[in-house]
């Protein structure tokens, strides 16, 4: 089965139909047209077999996550979404595997309007190399350094979800379906990230953990922030975990949760109210920005609370 033969029959027309494709796949390059007043705004993921999940994942789940992640970054940006372009590395040319592959794809990629526009396939160890590019008005872009002294720390939906989910796993021990979902299929607030325009004043997606990414916003906009633990959202699978051994390391340090983490000024909390309902969007406010370095949190008690680690990281030794 010739690399040509697999790239026209799962690839050359998946995601969504847009007239600001001139060119898409099949040639050297793919020619985009990007509107009038609007910046683009870009981002890659890798992710491989290991290392982002697990050898016997579900093709059509990494499908999904592969897309996913970079929309979630667009959503962070509060860009939306538009092209894609994908290298997938295969050990071997397993066409149910690929089939499988590209339906999650092309579903996540259908659902927000996304056209794959070019690529690479190849042979080697399992990866898949996203880029994901999307539309922002000229300086409405939400960056990580826009916090301000006093603004609210914000996240969407529930933390942690994944990570217990992957503990979970790595046991051996039972995964309720929708716990695993939430690892294998992470949901990209990209509607919230739009509604967000004008709102937030930084943001970020939760991909390595609450410490470790709220951790940027704070280094990118010279301030810190006080995080109350027990206003952390928390799913009942995650709250019971905490609840019997004070597990707050999951919705704290664990990735993978593709949540958004952002800062609004306590003035707009009514319209965050309203822009949560229109996106369909759970947000809890959990801390505040402060003037005073370091990001710190307090138990339930009141009581200080220090993660032993802020979060994943590739190469943890230099950083040390």
């Amino acid at each position: 089965m010739s690399e040509l033969r697999l790239i026209a029959e799962h690839f050359a027309r998946l995601g969504a139909d847009r007239p600001d494709v001139r060119l898409g796949v099949g040639d050297d390059c793919a020619l985009l047209q990007v509107a009038a007043g609007c910046e683009l705004a870009v981002s890659i993921d890798t992710l491989v077999s290991g290392v982002h999940f697990l050898s016997d994942s579900d093709p059509e789940g990494l499908g999904h996550k592969a897309l996913a992640v970079g929309l979630s970054d667009l959503a962070a940006m509060g860009a939306e979404p538009a092209w894609a372009t994908l290298a997938l590395t295969l050990p071997a040319a397993d066409d149910g595997w690929i089939s499988a592959f590209a339906r999650g794809f092309a579903a996540l990629a259908s659902a927000h309007r996304v056209a794959l526009v070019g690529g690479d396939l190849t042979q080697g160890p399992l990866s898949m190399t996203v880029q994901v590019h999307g539309l922002v008005p000229a300086g409405q872009g939400i960056r990580r350094s826009g916090a301000r002294p006093g603004d609210l720390v914000c996240v969407s939906g529930t933390l942690g979800d994944a990570g217990l989910a992957l503990t979970l796993l790595q046991e051996g021990a039972p995964v309720a379906a929708d716990l695993r979902e939430r690892l294998e299929r992470p949901t990209p607030r990209v509607a919230l990230g739009l509604a967000l325009r004008g709102l937030a004043t930084a943001m970020i997606d939760l991909s390595d953990g609450l410490a470790a990414d709220l951790g940027h916003i704070l280094a990118a906009s010279g301030l810190g922030a006080e995080v109350e633990l027990a206003r952390l959202p928390l799913s009942p699978a995650l709250a019971r975990q905490v609840a019997e051994c004070e597990a707050w390391g999951l919705p704290v340090a664990s990735g993978d949760d593709y949540e958004l983490c952002f800062t609004v000024p306590p003035a707009r909390a009514r319209a965050l109210a309203v822009a949560a309902r229109r996106a369909c969007c759970p947000v809890a406010v959990i801390g505040r920005v402060r003037s005073l370095s370091g990001l710190v949190f307090t138990r339930p008690d009141g009581t200080p609370w220090q993660p032993q680690r802020l979060g994943y990281d590739h190469f943890p030794a230099a950083a040390e």
